[in-house]
């Protein structure tokens, strides 16, 4: 029998293709094309001389990542912001949707995800500003600290609280835009199963427990797989726009390090080199974490 030609069979489906090409189109124009620009973490690169008259230098810029001390304080304090962020802020929005999943006016628990997922249209400039009002030295909980007789704090410059400022800053921004999804994945349990759990005499808790969270495990091992992705990316305009006030001992991550060693300082192949440095362990981790998924026996990424 021959073979059916790949136009011939396409053709049936061409106003699918037509519809999904502005999106691979985006995808091959920002994403994929700006790949071929890593071969300046190969090279002492210039932006006077270009690709074509930099000169190659081979590994030496990704050895001097693994030498540079500020590169080890940077990776240091990116993979504790990350395990934070991994272990409370993902978790966050799971629990916020149990919680509204279980109010029975849906008029109140459309308010409450109204209101607490307004924060992810503010940008991390304002987000920044509110907290400072707030946490800073001449914010409202000093002037409180202040009338109970207790000494001033600014929770805003002590470096020694600047990892868990970060998390609970994340969390108070993001935690309503996560429930959207999670939302999505309880729509999708039936209603019989509680009711058949209910039953056997299944309380509150067992009903989550035996029947929610394996509804929506799917769906969180799914997402924990893409954030696990971006292990070294934990946010750089927040932790850019508050490196003054707690120093770069403490707020110094890789993103900020590229940007000031590579756009600020020019050293251009040193930043790519710890970009594309970036994008090889989140590949690794990714493929890793759905490997590990699916040995214990969930779906995985793919």
């Amino acid at each position: 029998m021959a073979r059916v030609p790949l136009w011939r069979r396409m053709a049936p489906l061409r106003w699918h293709y037509l519809f999904i090409a502005p999106g691979v189109l985006f995808f091959v124009v920002f994403a994929y094309v700006p790949l071929l620009g890593n071969v300046v973490a190969f090279q002492d690169y210039s932006p006077f001389r270009g690709i074509d008259g930099s000169p190659f230098v081979g590994w030496a810029n990704f050895a001097a990542i693994f030498t540079d001390p500020e590169v080890g304080r940077a990776l240091t304090n990116t993979l504790v912001l990350s395990a934070l962020q991994i272990v409370f802020a993902f978790p966050a929005p799971i629990i916020l949707a149990l919680l509204l999943n279980s109010l029975l006016s849906v008029r109140l628990q459309r308010f409450v995800q109204s209101v607490v997922y307004l924060p992810h249209f503010i940008s991390w400039v304002v987000v920044v500003a509110i907290w400072q009002e707030v946490l800073g030295g001449a914010g409202m909980v000093n002037d409180l600290l202040g009338a109970i007789g207790v000494g001033p704090t600014s929770i805003m410059t002590n470096p020694d609280w600047f990892p868990q400022l970060v998390t609970a800053q994340v969390i108070w921004k993001e935690i309503g835009w996560g429930t959207i999804i999670f939302f999505a994945a309880l729509s999708t349990i039936p209603n019989e199963l509680y009711e058949s759990a209910a039953i056997d005499g299944a309380g509150a808790m067992r009903r989550i427990w035996h029947v929610t969270l394996p509804g929506m495990l799917g769906v969180i091992v799914l997402l924990l797989i893409l954030r696990l992705g971006t292990v070294l990316t934990v946010g750089f305009e927040q932790l850019l726009l508050q490196q003054n006030a707690v120093g770069r001992d403490a707020a110094q991550v890789l993103d900020t390090f590229v940007y000031f060693r590579g756009v600020l300082g020019g050293g251009w192949g040193l930043a790519a080199a710890a970009g594309l440095f970036k994008g090889v362990v989140g590949t690794i981790v990714v493929l890793g974490a759905n490997w590990l998924a699916k040995r214990l026996g969930t779906r995985g990424l793919f």
